[in-house]
Protein backbone atom coordinates (compact mmCIF):
# COMPACT_ATOMS: atom_id res chain seq x y z
CA UNK A 1 0.00 0.00 0.00
CA UNK A 2 1.37 3.69 -0.90
CA UNK A 3 1.91 5.92 1.52
CA UNK A 4 3.92 6.30 4.88
CA UNK A 5 4.49 3.47 7.41
CA UNK A 6 1.41 2.70 9.87
CA UNK A 7 2.13 4.02 13.43
CA UNK A 8 3.44 1.54 15.32
CA UNK A 9 1.95 2.41 18.67
CA UNK A 10 -1.15 3.64 19.98
CA UNK A 11 -1.70 7.19 20.54
CA UNK A 12 -3.90 7.19 24.04
CA UNK A 13 -1.34 4.66 25.47
CA UNK A 14 1.39 7.47 24.25
CA UNK A 15 -0.42 10.28 25.62
CA UNK A 16 -0.95 8.32 28.52
CA UNK A 17 2.90 8.02 29.12
CA UNK A 18 3.71 11.14 28.28
CA UNK A 19 1.66 12.68 30.90
CA UNK A 20 3.48 11.13 33.20
CA UNK A 21 6.38 12.41 32.29
CA UNK A 22 5.14 16.05 32.32
CA UNK A 23 3.39 15.28 35.39
CA UNK A 24 6.57 14.40 37.39
CA UNK A 25 9.42 16.46 35.45
CA UNK A 26 7.21 19.76 34.44
CA UNK A 27 6.90 21.17 31.47
CA UNK A 28 10.39 23.05 31.63
CA UNK A 29 12.01 19.61 33.04
CA UNK A 30 10.79 17.48 30.54
CA UNK A 31 12.99 17.14 26.99
CA UNK A 32 11.79 15.53 24.08
CA UNK A 33 14.20 12.55 24.59
CA UNK A 34 12.45 11.63 27.30
CA UNK A 35 9.12 12.01 25.76
CA UNK A 36 10.12 9.53 22.55
CA UNK A 37 12.14 6.99 25.37
CA UNK A 38 8.35 7.07 27.32
CA UNK A 39 6.00 7.47 24.37
CA UNK A 40 7.65 4.35 22.47
CA UNK A 41 8.24 6.27 19.48
CA UNK A 42 11.89 6.23 17.75
CA UNK A 43 12.75 10.01 17.03
CA UNK A 44 11.84 13.89 17.15
CA UNK A 45 10.12 14.06 13.90
CA UNK A 46 8.07 10.67 14.46
CA UNK A 47 6.74 12.98 17.47
CA UNK A 48 5.99 15.95 15.97
CA UNK A 49 3.98 14.32 13.22
CA UNK A 50 2.07 12.52 15.08
CA UNK A 51 1.33 15.24 17.70
CA UNK A 52 2.68 18.69 16.96
CA UNK A 53 5.45 20.62 19.44
CA UNK A 54 6.61 20.04 22.81
CA UNK A 55 3.83 22.97 23.82
CA UNK A 56 1.46 21.25 21.63
CA UNK A 57 2.05 17.71 22.56
CA UNK A 58 1.51 19.49 26.29
CA UNK A 59 -1.71 20.90 25.32
CA UNK A 60 -2.90 17.18 24.62
CA UNK A 61 -2.01 15.85 27.81
CA UNK A 62 -3.58 18.36 29.50
CA UNK A 63 -6.68 17.49 28.06
CA UNK A 64 -6.06 13.78 28.51
CA UNK A 65 -5.71 14.89 31.87
CA UNK A 66 -8.87 16.64 32.52
CA UNK A 67 -10.69 13.30 31.56
CA UNK A 68 -8.94 10.84 32.78
CA UNK A 69 -6.96 11.55 36.25
CA UNK A 70 -9.17 14.92 36.56
CA UNK A 71 -12.38 13.63 35.74
CA UNK A 72 -13.71 13.62 39.40
CA UNK A 73 -13.94 18.06 38.68
CA UNK A 74 -16.57 17.40 36.43
CA UNK A 75 -18.62 15.02 38.57
CA UNK A 76 -18.22 16.76 41.75
CA UNK A 77 -20.01 20.29 39.72
CA UNK A 78 -23.14 17.24 38.83
CA UNK A 79 -23.77 17.45 42.55
CA UNK A 80 -27.12 18.46 43.57
CA UNK A 81 -25.56 21.31 46.02
CA UNK A 82 -23.03 23.89 45.71
CA UNK A 83 -21.86 22.55 49.22
CA UNK A 84 -21.69 19.24 47.91
CA UNK A 85 -20.12 20.11 45.03
CA UNK A 86 -17.14 21.95 47.13
CA UNK A 87 -16.73 18.63 48.93
CA UNK A 88 -16.56 16.28 46.40
CA UNK A 89 -14.13 18.38 44.73
CA UNK A 90 -12.15 18.74 47.54
CA UNK A 91 -12.29 15.08 48.61
CA UNK A 92 -11.50 14.42 45.07
CA UNK A 93 -8.43 16.09 44.91
CA UNK A 94 -7.15 14.69 47.95
CA UNK A 95 -8.07 10.70 46.73
CA UNK A 96 -6.42 12.49 42.57
CA UNK A 97 -3.00 13.83 44.03
CA UNK A 98 -2.19 10.37 46.31
CA UNK A 99 -3.16 8.29 44.24
CA UNK A 100 -0.21 5.87 43.62
CA UNK A 101 -0.47 4.64 40.58
CA UNK A 102 0.34 8.48 39.17
CA UNK A 103 2.63 11.38 40.38
CA UNK A 104 1.76 12.92 43.68
CA UNK A 105 0.12 16.66 43.21
CA UNK A 106 -1.59 18.31 40.00
CA UNK A 107 -0.23 18.82 36.72
CA UNK A 108 -1.37 22.52 36.03
CA UNK A 109 0.52 23.31 39.40
CA UNK A 110 3.89 20.84 38.90
CA UNK A 111 3.73 21.49 35.24
CA UNK A 112 4.07 25.21 35.50
CA UNK A 113 6.93 24.95 38.11
CA UNK A 114 10.21 27.24 36.65
CA UNK A 115 8.83 28.05 33.43
CA UNK A 116 11.46 30.11 31.87
CA UNK A 117 10.59 33.40 30.07
CA UNK A 118 10.19 30.44 26.63
CA UNK A 119 7.64 28.75 28.44
CA UNK A 120 5.11 31.69 28.82
CA UNK A 121 2.55 30.55 26.45
CA UNK A 122 2.58 26.65 28.58
CA UNK A 123 2.90 29.11 32.04
CA UNK A 124 -0.20 31.34 30.28
CA UNK A 125 -2.43 28.09 29.71
CA UNK A 126 -2.17 26.44 32.82
CA UNK A 127 -2.82 29.99 34.66
CA UNK A 128 -5.94 29.95 32.22
CA UNK A 129 -6.97 26.41 32.83
CA UNK A 130 -6.66 27.69 36.85
CA UNK A 131 -8.74 30.40 36.45
CA UNK A 132 -11.30 28.68 34.36
CA UNK A 133 -11.83 26.30 37.58
CA UNK A 134 -11.88 29.22 40.36
CA UNK A 135 -14.59 30.44 38.01
CA UNK A 136 -16.45 27.54 37.46
CA UNK A 137 -16.23 27.45 41.33
CA UNK A 138 -17.64 31.20 41.70
CA UNK A 139 -20.81 30.72 39.08
CA UNK A 140 -21.99 27.32 41.24
CA UNK A 141 -21.71 28.93 44.07
CA UNK A 142 -23.43 32.59 43.02
CA UNK A 143 -25.73 29.95 42.20
CA UNK A 144 -26.26 28.69 44.94
CA UNK A 145 -26.63 32.11 46.49
CA UNK A 146 -29.59 32.91 44.08
CA UNK A 147 -31.64 30.02 44.55
CA UNK A 148 -30.98 30.51 48.88
CA UNK A 149 -28.77 27.74 49.42
CA UNK A 150 -26.64 30.04 50.86
CA UNK A 151 -27.27 32.91 53.81
CA UNK A 152 -28.28 35.88 52.88
CA UNK A 153 -25.39 38.38 52.78
CA UNK A 154 -22.95 35.79 51.72
CA UNK A 155 -20.34 36.56 50.24
CA UNK A 156 -19.99 34.14 47.48
CA UNK A 157 -16.91 35.10 45.10
CA UNK A 158 -14.50 35.14 48.46
CA UNK A 159 -15.92 31.67 49.17
CA UNK A 160 -14.96 30.47 45.71
CA UNK A 161 -11.74 32.12 46.33
CA UNK A 162 -11.17 30.23 49.88
CA UNK A 163 -11.86 27.23 48.16
CA UNK A 164 -10.12 27.31 45.37
CA UNK A 165 -6.97 28.29 47.15
CA UNK A 166 -7.51 25.04 49.33
CA UNK A 167 -7.89 23.23 46.25
CA UNK A 168 -4.84 24.38 44.92
CA UNK A 169 -3.09 23.72 48.76
CA UNK A 170 -4.13 20.49 48.56
CA UNK A 171 -1.92 19.67 45.19
CA UNK A 172 1.23 21.11 46.82
CA UNK A 173 0.78 19.72 50.05
CA UNK A 174 0.49 16.18 48.61
CA UNK A 175 3.46 16.99 46.24
CA UNK A 176 5.36 17.51 49.54
CA UNK A 177 4.30 14.65 50.91
CA UNK A 178 1.17 14.61 52.63
CA UNK A 179 -0.62 11.69 53.18
CA UNK A 180 -4.10 11.27 51.76
CA UNK A 181 -5.81 10.82 55.64
CA UNK A 182 -4.06 14.17 56.35
CA UNK A 183 -5.87 16.12 53.23
CA UNK A 184 -8.93 14.93 53.58
CA UNK A 185 -8.66 16.29 57.52
CA UNK A 186 -7.40 19.37 55.82
CA UNK A 187 -11.23 19.19 53.48
CA UNK A 188 -13.17 18.34 56.58
CA UNK A 189 -11.88 21.28 58.23
CA UNK A 190 -12.04 23.31 55.93
CA UNK A 191 -15.70 22.70 55.04
CA UNK A 192 -16.42 24.20 58.54
CA UNK A 193 -16.46 27.73 57.33
CA UNK A 194 -19.54 26.82 55.03
CA UNK A 195 -21.87 29.94 55.79
CA UNK A 196 -24.71 28.35 57.68
CA UNK A 197 -28.54 29.50 57.33
CA UNK A 198 -30.33 30.70 60.60
CA UNK A 199 -32.10 27.65 62.06
CA UNK A 200 -30.01 25.17 60.07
Amino acid sequence: MAGGRPRTFDSDTALDRALEVFWRQGYEGTGISDLTKAMGINNAPSLYNAFGNKEQLFSKVLDRYADGPARYIREAFDQPTARAAVEALLHGAADATTDPDHPRGCITVQGALACSPGAETVRDELVARRAAGETALRERLQRADGEGELPAGTDADGLARYFATIYQGIAVQAAGGASREQLHQIVDTAMTVWPQRAGA
